[in-house]
């Protein structure tokens, strides 16, 4: 299933975001705040594939501002994973929809994807098959794909922590 988006031009200048990760659930995790009204969704986009793989959009007022790595699938690292050089800095605005009163949770099925470079400093996240894409940066380390028929694609992080896994006390 492919969800709709569209790029709007950045007013204002770039929100910061930082990724963290919780070390006894392996979630990775980064919003950012600050996004003008839109009047769409506000709440979260549940995007889960047949794997069991999971990843939560953060939508403010329609606007694309975090996301939430919770049931990784399987991960590829590639030694030269980099963020493509042409971007766009812009918003990423989910079209608003009538909907239910009290309703700020959708659920998309898709197929999900992760490539990684070597020190697991860059992930890219990509939704169903490889396509031509628009990258928007949305954030000074979170990047958005927008494929040419208006859907959104992918995701980069960039500058990620390193994972520093929980360990118990004996």
């Amino acid at each position: 299933m492919q969800m709709e988006a569209r790029v709007e031009p950045l007013t204002g200048s770039l929100p910061a975001i930082s990724w963290r990760w919780d070390p006894e659930t392996d979630i990775l995790s980064g919003a950012f705040k600050g996004n003008r009204k839109s009047g769409g969704l506000t709440g979260t986009v549940e995007l889960t594939d047949a794997e069991g793989s999971v990843a939560v959009l953060d939508v403010n007022n329609g606007v694309i501002c975090g996301l939430d790595v919770v049931v990784w699938p399987e991960v590829s690292t590639l030694a030269d994973l980099h963020v493509p050089a042409q971007l766009t800095d812009g918003r990423v605005v989910l079209p608003s929809r009538p909907s239910r009163p009290g309703v700020a949770s959708l659920e998309v099925d898709t197929t999900l994807s992760i490539r990684t470079n070597s020190t697991e400093s860059v992930f890219h996240l990509r939704i169903g098959p490889r396509r031509t894409t628009e990258v928007v940066r949305v954030a000074d380390n979170f990047y958005v794909e927008v494929d040419q028929q208006g859907g959104v694609a992918g995701f980069w992080m960039t500058n990620v922590p390193p994972f520093t896994a929980f360990e118990e006390e004996m």
